[in-house]
């Protein structure tokens, strides 16, 4: 259906960003096409490898409050129980989360609003009111998961007419707040899975917004630690609410895998991880605090995977 309607079709499942959007005139679908009955996309499970399967139509509240989930993958938990507010964690999914579009101070905005600004790149418009000198489109990623999902190594299975792939979560990510999603319009996630983590693996993530419920991230950090016999022999740092994409800090990674776990080499990391972020003026609070913060929660999240006071 989404094939041969083409551009015309959107899926929908929970539709918690989609309908809002839709009332604002951002997504303008002739069709909708109803996802949340196909019996594929629900279940969580165990492979007989070990891996964790989670069904990307499972809501975020039965995500962030499976005992299963809890136990393996916490971060996974903790993010999905931060994405807004209970009533649309009940509706909203973990795929939907994952594939959640970019937000913007000039995107996210009445019909009204952004047509007496001009519009903008990324919808009706032709110039990017953040960086007018330039070609591109600026929107943030606000997922909460999909940092998690990328800093423990998800893999997600797609469907589409040509048939199912398995890729790298990170692999669906573009650097273009205008389409961020590398996959084709007719396809949809069925499912992520998780490798089975060692048991000297921690995750965190932590989130930054005005608020304490219910907003967006305006920064969320991911980081990931595998260590064995005091000595980190795998690393995954991810920042979210700070680019187009969710952005993992492979240079930071690249300082931690091999060395002894000490503060100083924490705090380095933090501040490697931190040159990654170039959050600009398109979000909630102060884009110079924002960046600034980046190294805050980079270093408390790291601290806390190392098991070092915060």
């Amino acid at each position: 259906m989404l094939a041969s309607r083409g551009p015309a079709a959107m899926p929908m499942v929970g539709g918690t960003d989609l309908l809002p959007k839709m009332k604002r005139g951002q997504f303008e679908p002739s069709y909708l096409v109803g996802l949340r009955q196909l019996p594929e996309l629900q279940g969580m499970s165990l492979t007989s490898s070990g891996s964790l399967h989670i069904g990307a139509g499972e809501s975020l509240a039965r995500v962030a409050n499976d005992p299963e989930v809890r136990e393996r993958v916490p971060a996974l938990a903790t993010a999905a129980q931060l994405v807004a507010t209970s009533q649309i964690r009940a509706v909203g999914t973990i795929g939907g989360n994952a594939l959640v579009d970019t937000r913007c101070n000039y995107y996210d905005q009445s019909y009204e609003w952004r047509k007496s600004v001009g519009f903008c790149l990324k919808k009706d418009g032709h110039v990017c009111p953040v960086a007018p000198g330039g070609h591109r489109c600026w929107a943030i990623s606000s997922s909460d998961t999909a940092p998690v999902l990328i800093a423990l190594g998800a893999q997600v299975t797609l469907a589409g007419e040509k048939g199912r792939r398995t890729v790298e979560l990170e692999e669906m990510y573009r650097d273009d707040g205008a389409a961020p999603h590398a996959k084709a319009g007719d396809e949809i996630l069925v499912s992520s899975r998780f490798p089975r983590s060692g048991n000297g693996t921690r995750c965190t993530y932590l989130k930054l917004r005005r608020r304490g419920s219910f907003d967006f991230p305006i920064l969320g950090v991911a980081a990931a630690l595998s260590i064995r016999d005091g000595v980190i022999d795998r690393a995954r740092v991810v920042l979210g609410g700070v680019g187009s994409l969710a952005i993992r800090a492979t240079v930071a990674e690249k300082l931690l895998v091999g060395q002894k776990v000490t503060p100083a080499l924490i705090d380095e990391a933090a501040r490697l991880a931190a040159d990654r972020a170039k959050p600009l003026d398109n979000a909630d609070l102060a884009h110079f605090w924002r960046k600034r913060m980046s190294r805050v929660y980079g270093r408390r999240a790291l601290r806390e995977v190392a098991g070092l006071p915060l």
